[in-house]
């Protein structure tokens, strides 16, 4: 049976640069001595790494693939470990990691600002090195979003309220590390996201009165500047504007 055998460590993922030298480690007891061989999957194909019989599996990272160790016994028992990502990064040349790396958390991805239609889909994406690979914590003005644990944030169907500013926590076993924070709006939809508009629809109307002949008090000195001056500049703040003078 294949409880004959145990993994006692598993195999762990990991997000490196191409060229990147490491070693993933796969550990099991048994009854007997037990025989180790490691597999890799690119795509849909599955196949055994030739020589790859130790409990160690040196690698220089090339392309993303996934691994797993078959361990057996001498009574034909066998037991895979856990399927592993060894997530590679071609380009990364702003995020290459400092020379004495240890394996903390690199931001190598940030999201960008997102403007949006309410109802319409947002996909903010983010991405990170780090040995073992790092986890995903993103946050919205502060608070965490308790479903929003991966490198890629999607929201189906936003509404106004998704609104704000939004940033990642990458970290695993050696730290932590943020994105940038971005701005993201949501808009309704049909209306326009600008503050300032020039039509009259919006419904932004100003009445200025200038008035110069009072009866018991002096006339003032320029209201007819005044007005002029205040409307225009309402105007530019898309109001539209009445003006009347006495």
């Amino acid at each position: 049976f294949s409880t004959a055998i145990a993994i006692t460590e598993q195999p762990v993922s990991v997000s490196v640069p191409v060229g990147y030298s490491f070693t993933l480690r796969c550990r099991a007891q048994g009854c007997t001595s037990l025989q180790y061989q490691w597999f890799c999957q690119y795509q849909s194909d599955c196949r055994l790494i030739p020589g790859a019989t130790n409990q160690d599996l040196p690698i220089i990272a090339e392309q993303t693939q996934l691994y797993t160790c078959r361990v057996n016994d001498l009574h034909r028992n066998a037991i895979f470990s856990d399927w592993v990502k060894v997530e590679v990064h071609q380009c990364v040349a702003r995020g290459l990691p400092p020379r004495l790396w240890r394996g903390e958390p690199v931001i190598v991805l940030n999201p960008s600002e997102q403007r949006v239609e309410a109802g319409q889909p947002l996909q903010l994406q983010c991405a990170a090195m780090g040995v073992p690979a790092p986890s995903y914590q993103w946050y919205r003005n502060g608070n965490l979003l308790e479903q929003q644990k991966r490198k890629k944030l999607w929201i189906t169907h936003t509404k106004v309220s998704d609104s704000g500013t939004y940033l990642c926590c990458a970290s695993n076993s050696h730290g932590e590390h943020w994105t940038n924070a971005v701005d993201v709006h949501i808009g309704e939809q049909n209306q326009p996201t600008s503050l300032c508009c020039t039509s009259p629809a919006t419904g932004k109307i100003a009445l200025l009165v200038g008035n110069n002949r009072y009866q018991h008090h002096p006339n003032l000195m320029a209201p007819v500047r005044d007005v002029f001056e205040l409307s225009h500049l309402l105007e530019h703040l898309g109001f539209q504007v009445v003006s009347l003078l006495d």
